[in-house]
């Protein structure tokens, strides 16, 4: 393959276009299938320019992690409005949510699918992005409860398993979304939100479900 000509630009813009490239490449092909000439040439750019600029095939990934996870949690949090109940706030985060995964499947298969797959380095990239949206949602669950309730009785460790079932779900459900024709960012909002407030909803109003008592043990 001869050399790919390029244009003179300021280096940030190569580099994003570089990072385009590659979120395209790792989200269609996966990490280990993906390959640095692939890359160069959809960026339009030399692969000595791809290694000058990130260093490595690793770093590369990494740069995209970063870059596709703020952009998520940058997308969830403009979403929504503080002002606003608990409620409206967190289906304004489901909408953003799956607006964003829906026009972005590339970058969210990288996120779900290959940086969890390939080496702690990239889970951990991951795993910090997943932290900071569960505290977020575990911060609309508290302030239901103290809405509902006027002090919340709900315990933190409570609170705080609410809160990574319900991102957990919203996970799974974008997986989903994303390939199957027909399903658009509000129906799935949607159907995440009915199915989870409407069960906190009931807990927050008293109504707990208990498990059954086991029968007692019989000896042998």
């Amino acid at each position: 393959m001869g050399a790919v000509k390029t244009k003179r630009m300021p280096r940030a813009v190569r580099e994003q276009q570089m990072l385009d490239a590659a979120v395209r490449i790792f989200g269609r092909r996966g990490y280990m299938a993906a390959s640095m000439d692939e890359i160069a040439e959809l960026a339009g750019v030399s692969k000595p320019l791809v290694y000058l600029y990130l260093n490595s095939k690793e770093d590369l990934f990494t740069a995209c992690i970063r870059r596709e996870a703020a952009a998520l949690t940058d997308a969830v949090r403009t979403g929504v409005r503080p002002d606003l109940p608990a409620d409206r706030q967190l289906w304004d985060g489901l909408q953003a949510f799956f607006a964003h995964t829906s026009e972005h499947p590339d970058a969210w298969s990288v996120l779900h699918l290959q940086a969890r797959t390939h080496g702690e380095r990239f889970a951990a990239e991951v795993a910090s992005m997943r932290e900071e949206i569960v505290a977020f949602v575990t911060r609309l669950i508290a302030v239901a409860a103290r809405d509902a309730h006027g002090d919340p009785h709900l315990p933190e460790r409570e609170v705080a398993g609410l809160a990574e079932a319900l991102v957990g779900a919203a996970e799974s459900l974008a997986a989903w979304a994303n390939t199957t024709p027909g399903v658009t960012a509000r129906q799935a909002a949607a159907t995440l939100m009915n199915f989870a407030w409407s069960g906190l909803g009931a807990l927050l109003g008293g109504q707990v479900w208990t498990p059954p008592t086991p029968p007692p043990a019989t000896e042998a």
